[in-house]
């Protein structure tokens, strides 16, 4: 089964390092976002990816190009006078097949999920997207997804809000506390499993998934929400990716569910 991750868009929220490469690839503990997302899917058994890359989409094609280079080590044999010898030592592969397509600099996400169809054929598949870390079951989703038998699955999670709640009586302020779980609706996680039929509710190049596409989805009844209560943080800013930074410096990583 086929995981694939949207990772074409500009990522204008977290410029300060966007600017340089597509957010996919920036990093969390010395790998890319991307690598930690892929890593997870892998370790329940999906090891099929499908990226839809876009702008500045060279950088992810070179990354796997490299790939075996950047987790061996090297020696690099110059004394022969007759040319480069690369020798790669102690390689530790993933069992990946890693297919990047590009699917356009300013594709909207309905109209790169489209143009990956020839990748899909007609099979089930997983979308998510490139700057997003969970600590979601996937088999577990995928169960509740065959058992449905609709044409997708959400993952709907409470997010975490930065700014405290004040419990009020009136206009008296009683007491000052932390925003809990609770007190934020569900929200669109983005982890989904998809039938390719959802392709079919998508015009084009120019729109975005999260709209038309699933709002008609929706109204047909043909969308389950899979509530997830765990863990579940963006990468949307430069404080998100501090907060992921902080998690991994600390060994506190509910998303990393592999050995080293």
């Amino acid at each position: 089964m086929k995981v694939v991750i949207l990772a074409g868009g500009f990522g204008t929220r977290i410029s300060e390092e966007s600017h340089l490469k597509p957010k996919p690839m920036i990093e969390i503990g010395g790998k890319p976002i991307l690598w930690h997302i892929m890593k997870r899917y892998s370790a329940f058994g999906f090891n099929e990816f499908v990226i839809c890359a876009g702008y500045k989409q060279e950088s992810i094609k070179n990354y796997f190009r490299d790939y075996r280079v950047w987790n061996s080590d090297v020696t690099f044999d110059y004394t022969n006078g007759d040319g480069e010898k690369i020798t790669v030592h102690n390689t530790a592969m993933d069992p990946w097949k890693v297919t990047v397509v590009d699917t356009g600099y300013s594709t909207m996400t309905g109209g790169r999920i489209k143009r990956i169809r020839p990748y899909i054929g007609e099979e089930t598949f997983f979308l998510t997207y490139g700057d997003g870390l969970s600590d979601v079951d996937f088999r577990a989703e995928l169960a509740f997804h065959r058992a449905h038998g609709k044409l997708a699955t959400m993952t709907a999670v409470h997010p975490e809000s930065r700014f405290g709640v004040l419990d009020l009586q009136g206009d008296t302020i009683l007491a000052f506390r932390e925003k809990s779980p609770e007190d934020v609706g569900w929200i669109n996680g983005g982890f989904l499993i998809l039938e390719p039929g959802v392709i079919d509710y998508i015009a084009g190049d120019n729109v975005p998934f999260e709209r038309e596409p699933i709002e008609r989805i929706a109204a047909d009844g043909e969308l389950k929400a899979y509530r997830h209560n765990g863990f579940w943080q963006c990468m949307d800013t430069m404080r998100d990716k501090e907060v992921l930074e902080r998690l991994w410096a600390d060994g506190n990583t509910p998303w990393k569910n592999w050995q080293d």
